[in-house]
């Protein structure tokens, strides 16, 4: 795990990729690596975070004779493997690290390398013979990758802000995609709210050659809804509980201590009932979770003592406080180099803190509800594509989805606001409906942000009709995948980097991914009950107090309750000052006075105050 930059320039290189590089130091503490080319216009840069092979795996790497060069982020966990493999076919090794593997297996293998890998990463490769630069980023987008053309210069970094320190980005902000944050709270395409600053979409590889041109960009890997009706739902456990166990074990490969997030949910309990199992370091493992002391809505750590207790962990936990967020909110926009998606990036950071301090590798449980369909917007398109089956008389089972209905009790508002019009209308538009985050909030901004409405949902058909599915649910689960999930990951990556931890999650391995989509619906989303076929994996691994909880809450963060003290002190002194006022991006009357209700801190200001945060922090500097 580590922060990577590099330049291919047709001019020589300056002494600001150095210092571009050590805007990543926080990535990579543990050293700094470069490598430039003889004619002095091939940079590649490295800053470590020091995992696997601590002493031999230094970077930028080589192969023996020094014609392949590579600076990667992330980790190959069947690298032992791999590496076995290579060796047979006369491969020599002068390291221990996955990092050298990838150099032998492009060697063996050219570009199509990055099918064997079982992993997280983002990497640079530049081939001295071919004079080509090959970038790949893994399949979900675990690890980030951003990149920029710009005066004949190719440049790309872990995060922006080191591309930006090049000072051949101009720092301007890219209208259509603060648009898009506004509707989504996040980014559909492979743009960024820099102008001239874009990001390798998951799954994908680019090739650059030696004049600095982007060759070609191409998806080598996505997901296929090719359904398997030939097996039953017992064979379908049997496949979906090795691949479970597999992969926590895999990821368990580490050359320094490793610990893992518990918040007391399905997904995380059962990592870390897994991880404890699988571990062989002869000390317990170390957990840690985080909660808030302002009532039982906002702490979870019950249960999350619970599995602690039950997997015999060495348990950990910590309570921020509303001076942690007023301090720490900055410094996280700062990390973050774009906003995010909810406040839950808060208390995300400070978990990463207490973990960083005791570990330096932690599994965590993230893209259980996207893989096997945890959120409850699943169940209400479900339900809606049910009813309709029903009324034309095609083929469903409305009568299946009784018993779970219950569960939707709590989103009678979602449901209302979702049914209120349009009404079994094409599934793009059903689901956008669902997903847009817009709605109540266009008069707190200038007209002229969401004049391209049209346009955004061009871009929302692009991703949720892209894949093979047929059904509704499939095309849900899709779009969630390829949007939702890597702006949860970009909120993995930076709050643990920050920190200098490295971030592992289990549960996205590709073959787990691969397998559940094969799966039809009816068993995957049995009676409309959210994560069915995962709950049949774990109920005899996690306790049934956590299996059969019904109060799951997503790490909320008690800012209604903080609003009406300091908190509101700090959003008014950040979205009222001088230079918010005169962006022109605000309607500052309708700003104000959603601002003066200390009763309605919501998703509205949230979005304002992470916008305006980011303007501060990354435009005005």
């Amino acid at each position: 795990m580590c922060g990577i930059f590099g330049q291919i320039t047709n001019r020589k290189l300056t002494n600001n990729v150095s210092l571009a590089l050590d805007k990543l130091m926080h990535r990579g503490p543990d050293g700094k690596g470069e490598w430039t080319s003889e004619d002095n216009r091939v940079y590649l840069g490295h800053r470590r975070l020091a995992i696997i092979d601590p002493e031999g795996g230094k970077q930028p790497l080589s192969n023996e004779d020094d014609t392949i060069w590579i600076t990667f982020n992330g980790c190959i966990y069947n690298y032992v493997e791999l590496a076995q493999r290579l060796k047979a076919k006369g491969h020599r090794f002068k390291t221990n690290s996955d990092t050298e593997v990838i150099i032998h297996a492009y060697e063996e293998y050219g570009e199509q390398c990055v099918n064997y890998f079982i992993g997280m990463f983002a990497f640079a490769l530049w081939d001295v013979k071919k004079q080509k630069l090959f970038c790949a980023r893994d399949r979900l987008g675990i690890k980030p990758f951003y990149y920029s053309r710009v005066e004949g210069t190719f440049l790309f970094a872990s995060e922006i802000k080191a591309i930006l320190a090049s000072d051949l980005i101009e720092r301007k902000e890219d209208a259509e995609s603060i648009q898009q944050y506004l509707v989504f709270q996040t980014i559909t395409n492979d743009k960024t709210l820099f102008q001239n600053v874009k990001k390798l979409l998951p799954g994908h590889c680019m090739i650059v050659d030696r004049a600095a041109n982007v060759l070609e960009i191409k998806k080598y890997w996505d997901v296929e809804f090719n359904l398997d009706y030939t097996r039953s739902e017992e064979e379908f456990l049997e496949e979906l509980d090795y691949l479970i166990r597999d992969a926590v074990k895999i990821r368990l490969r580490s050359d320094v201590p490793l610990g893992a997030h518990l918040s007391g949910g399905l997904d995380s309990s059962t990592i870390v009932t897994l991880a404890a199992e699988y571990n062989q370091t002869g000390q317990p493992l170390k957990t840690f979770t985080g909660a808030f002391s302002e009532g039982e809505q906002f702490d979870e750590t019950k249960y999350a003592r619970l599995v602690a207790e039950r997997s015999r962990t060495q348990y950990m936990e910590i309570y921020p406080d509303e001076n942690d967020f007023i301090e720490s909110l900055a410094n996280i926009s700062y990390f973050m180099d774009e906003p995010s998606a909810g406040p839950g990036v808060f208390p995300q950071y400070m978990v990463s803190k207490l973990a960083a301090e005791n570990v330096k590798v932690a599994l965590g449980g993230q893209g259980g509800d996207e893989i096997f369909g945890g959120y409850t917007r699943y169940l209400i398109g479900y339900l809606e594509e049910c009813l309709k089956g029903a009324i034309y008389e095609s083929k469903t089972d409305l009568a299946s989805l009784v018993p779970n209905l219950s569960t939707i009790k709590q989103y009678v508002p979602m449901l209302k606001y979702f049914w209120s019009d349009g009404l079994f209308e094409s599934e793009d538009k059903r689901y956008y409906k669902l997903m847009d985050r817009s709605g109540g909030i266009e008069k707190l901004y200038n007209p002229e942000i969401f004049s391209g409405n049209d346009l955004i949902f061009a871009e929302f058909q692009k991703v949720f009709n892209g894949s093979n599915a047929d059904s509704f649910l499939n095309k849900m689960l899709y779009f969630d995948l390829k949007v939702h999930l890597p702006a949860l990951l970009h909120v993995e990556d930076r709050t643990s980097m920050a920190v200098g931890l490295e971030s592992r999650v289990p549960l996205l391995d590709h073959r787990i991914v691969e397998l559940v989509a094969k799966i039809p619906p009816a068993i995957k989303f049995k009676n409309g009950e959210p994560k069915y076929l995962f709950k049949q994996v774990i109920k005899n691994i996690i306790p049934e107090e956590v299996l059969y909880r019904k109060d799951k809450m997503g790490f909320p963060v008690p800012l209604q309750k903080w609003y009406k003290n300091k908190v509101g002190d700090y959003v008014k002194e950040i979205l009222l000052d001088k230079r918010a006022q005169e962006r022109g991006l605000f309607n500052i009357k309708e700003l104000e006075a959603k601002i003066n209700n200390e009763n309605d801190f919501g998703r509205a200001i949230w979005g304002a105050l992470s916008l305006e945060l980011w303007f501060k922090t990354h435009i005005d500097q």
